[in-house]
């Protein structure tokens, strides 16, 4: 117990910090799922062979760049994404430079999940929307999005915990963050307690991420 209650006078600050620099990294990779990565996956379920907007080639497109995003090893894909980086950016160093290439594995992440549970709504709300003469807006908005927002909260729940675990990773382009913390102050100078406060903080987030996510998914589904 004195060795925690050290590290937390020791490197209080620097947890402090390391903790706020994951938890925008995070939140800037959850706006861009929401905000692009839901569009995406509608574009992609909507587009598909017999949907309602069925188009091959958008679909293509669309499905192409969410398989070859999330295939990508995220550390590889960081790495990649560099020279773009610094075009936008001016650098790759920094936390929001580093959100950059996870923003675009976030958008991929959920649009994915987006267009499975689309999927699994049963084919006679679609149905049910066309023979009330519903607008494609109209019934992704008030028949789809209303059918499936439960599962969609709880998959962007799920996304949320990838994005903290590649948020670890962001350290390696001077991104910051738990992950970088941890092994900088603990691993590389055998500080071990350290590490596992930190690794215990990252859990305890989850966890509370999770317990968050699985409430508000519940009280959507009015199943």
């Amino acid at each position: 117990m004195s060795a925690i209650r050290d590290v937390f006078v020791d490197y209080g600050d620097k947890i402090a910090q390391a903790l706020i620099e994951t938890g925008y990294m995070v939140v800037i990779a959850i706006i861009a799922a929401v905000l692009l990565g839901l569009p995406l996956g509608t574009l992609i379920y909507l587009t598909r062979r017999g949907g309602p907007l069925e188009h091959r080639v958008v679909w293509a497109l669309a499905d192409l760049y969410v398989t070859i995003v999330r295939s990508f090893p995220f550390l590889l894909f960081v790495v990649f994404m560099i020279p773009v980086t610094r075009f936008v950016f001016g650098t790759t160093f920094g936390t929001t430079a580093a959100s950059f290439p996870l923003a675009f594995v976030a958008v991929a992440i959920y649009a994915r999940l987006v267009e499975q549970i689309l999927l699994e709504i049963p084919s006679g709300i679609l149905k049910a929307a066309r023979s009330m003469g519903a607008s494609v807006w109209q019934t992704v908005t008030k028949f789809l999005y209303v059918e499936a927002r439960s599962g969609l909260v709880y998959a962007l729940t799920s996304a949320t915990i990838s994005f903290v675990s590649y948020s670890t990773v962001l350290g390696v382009v001077g991104g910051g963050g738990v992950g970088d913390f941890a092994l900088r102050y603990g691993y590389q100078e055998y500080k071990f307690a350290l590490m596992y406060v930190t690794i215990v903080l990252i859990i305890v987030c989850v966890l509370l991420l999770q317990m968050t996510g699985h409430l508000v998914s519940r009280a959507l589904d009015k199943r």
